[in-house]
């Protein structure tokens, strides 16, 4: 006898399966959540992702392919590589400058310390030349200091605000009257008291209510490092020079008229020149000008895109090459000042009539009263 046939989808005699549940509202479907496509491009099945790639002409990339080079990451990682090098020499300064020997105590009391270098301040910078042994005794033997006293041999003021620099140079044969002492050459000062007399004889000198705020004192002697560390310096010889050696040693030095590129040590001598038989015209003030272009020279190569690879080296010996009041961020900020306050040219403070019996200059109390008006932006 035939049997009847299975329902579908099942065995034999069992029962039919459960009708689907009907999901909300009754309407007999399946219960599942319906989600909406973001349109993401990660969504997409990998064969819509290639065409999708392929349409925006991308190409698609293998598993470890390494990103393409190009011209803008190249240029991000010059960048992050020049501002490492940058930090690390402000660090390099930093750190020299605190471990560098500052002045005395008793110079650094002579400071009136009122200014700063953002809202302006005025800084008294003395270049010393080198001693010989003779004025080593001579210093001994009235019981100072051998490293503390000496000749001036340049005097500068400068009052610095944040990117902005003024500066006006003191011949050092100006006539002042120096406290405690016969009136004399203004160099005077800093061999009979050191730097405590040389900041009362050049505020007394000045006058117009002129406060020296910081000291630098340059050592000359030490520039050459600083130089050779920056790649030599380029200057402008006026005439032509031809001088013995100083302090009755060295070589004689010759340089002709024009430009030159000079290292530490040329440089130096180019700055101590005091008397030259090729221009026998020359007085003091000439001298000024060409350490005021040994400084410019500095300034400039400092900046010059061929010495930023010197840069560490050069951050290390230029707080060695003076000693200040200033530690490491406020003469960070001092050069930060320099470098960026343009380079206008110094002031010279000249002298109003003939040379007196002594071969002092005299300068009148109005030409002293217009410079300091001039040096404070007044």
């Amino acid at each position: 006898m035939p049997q009847p046939p299975n329902p579908p989808g099942g065995a034999a005699g069992a029962p039919p399966p459960p009708p689907p549940s009907a999901g909300p509202g009754g309407s007999g479907r399946p219960d599942y959540k319906v989600y909406r496509s973001s349109g993401s491009l990660s969504r997409l099945r990998l064969g819509d992702r290639l065409r999708l790639r392929r349409s925006r002409g991308e190409r698609p990339r293998r598993g470890g392919e390494r990103r393409r080079i190009t011209p803008g990451r190249v240029l991000k990682i010059v960048l992050a590589l020049a501002l490492a090098w940058i930090v690390v020499s402000a660090v390099v300064f930093v750190v020299s400058a605190q471990t560098t020997r500052g002045i005395t105590d008793r110079a650094e009391e002579a400071l009136s310390g009122q200014g700063n270098l953002l809202t302006g301040s005025t800084i008294l910078v003395l270049g010393s030349d080198e001693r010989s042994q003779r004025i080593q005794e001579q210093l001994e033997a009235m019981g100072q200091d051998p490293g503390e006293g000496g000749r001036a041999d340049s005097i500068l003021l400068l009052h610095v605000g944040f990117g902005s620099v003024q500066r006006l140079s003191i011949l050092r044969d100006s006539f002042a009257e120096i406290p405690g002492y016969e009136s004399q050459k203004i160099n005077a000062a800093l061999f009979l008291g050191g730097p405590p007399l040389m900041i009362r004889t050049v505020e007394g000198f000045l006058g117009n209510g002129l406060q020296i705020d910081h000291l630098i004192e340059v050592k000359f002697a030490d520039f050459p490092d600083l130089i050779d560390a920056l790649g030599g310096v380029d200057v402008t010889a006026e005439n032509e020079i031809c001088a013995e050696g100083f302090d009755g040693a060295g070589e004689g030095f010759d340089l002709a008229q024009g430009e030159h590129h000079l290292d530490g040590q040329d440089a130096l001598t180019f700055a101590r020149v005091r008397s030259n038989p090729c221009a026998p015209e020359e007085d003091d003030r000439d001298r000024a000008a060409r350490q005021q272009e040994v400084l410019s020279g500095i300034r400039s190569q400092a900046l010059s895109p061929t010495s930023f690879l010197r840069l560490p080296f050069a951050s290390w010996e230029a707080p060695r090459a003076i000693r200040t009041d200033l530690r490491g961020p406020g003469l960070a900020a001092l050069f930060g000042d320099l470098l960026t306050g343009g380079t206008g040219e110094t002031t010279v403070l000249e002298p109003t009539g003939p040379p007196n019996g002594d071969g002092s200059l005299p300068i009148s109390e109005d030409a002293r009263a217009q410079a300091v008006d001039d040096l404070l932006g007044r």
